[in-house]
């Protein structure tokens, strides 16, 4: 177990693999979803529900409508009980069209990002006066399709490993993302930020040291996914 989410970028014999029409289907999925963000913006796309999803690509055809197998195999993606891949989190978001409402979010300034009214945006403009201008949110509200589509690109990064994808990324409906958690970083640091090198920074001392970091997903975590230095839990 601990092998497996130390060495998270590799294959093991047990991963649940797509392949053949399958991995297809993954493909042009995930190739309409990236249509789907450009289309609606990088930062709206994170509130982004699935039937809003739906009904954007009916009305755009740069998009195109999404068919029945493509609608099946995102359901089916939601509704697989994620211990299948090796995935032990516990599922904070039961359905699959349920909807973030923007009255309840922020757009933080400078960062594409949302966040969360109340305790997230509170912890996060905490932690920025303590520790200065030079750690930035990287990535805060996902909403289901957002989420959706980082599992799925991750999982075409993969060569069709889902395994393999939830051990970098919470299935769909996993993610606390979509409750209250979100993601720093040292500014000017890049895709460093989501890698272990984060917690040698200067910015994840201080967070340690003032207590701002519990960390959800630490080094030898029950969830089955990598550890994330950079990741603020916010909610228990």
């Amino acid at each position: 177990y601990l092998t497996k989410i130390k060495n998270y970028n590799k294959h093991f014999d047990d991963d649940i693999v797509l392949s053949g029409a399958r991995y297809d289907l993954l493909i042009s999925t995930v190739k309409r979803l990236k249509r789907l963000q450009r289309t609606v913006g990088y930062a709206n796309f994170s509130l982004l529900g699935f039937d809003d999803g739906l009904k954007y690509a009916r009305n755009y055809s740069r998009i195109g409508s999404f068919p029945k197998e493509e609608i099946d195999f995102l359901e089916e993606i939601f509704y697989t009980n994620a211990d299948d891949y090796g995935f032990f989190g516990e599922k904070v978001t039961k359905n699959l069209t349920e909807h973030i409402s923007g009255r309840k979010t922020i757009k933080v300034p400078h960062t594409g990002n949302y966040l969360f009214r109340g305790d997230s945006l509170k912890l996060y403009q905490k932690i920025r006066r303590d520790i200065g201008k030079t750690i930035v949110l990287t990535s805060g509200v996902r909403g289901v399709v957002k989420q959706m589509y980082l599992f799925l690109s991750k999982a075409v990064r993969s060569d069709g490993n889902l395994s393999m994808a939830s051990r970098s990324l919470a299935p769909p409906g996993h993610s606390f993302h979509g409750r209250s958690d979100f993601d720093v970083g040292k500014v000017g640091y890049g895709y460093r930020n989501f890698s272990e090198d984060f917690a040698k920074t200067r910015e994840f001392k201080r967070l340690e040291e003032l207590g701002y970091i519990r960390i959800r997903y630490h080094k030898q975590n029950p969830f089955g996914v990598r550890f994330e230095p950079w990741h603020v839990k916010v909610s228990t």
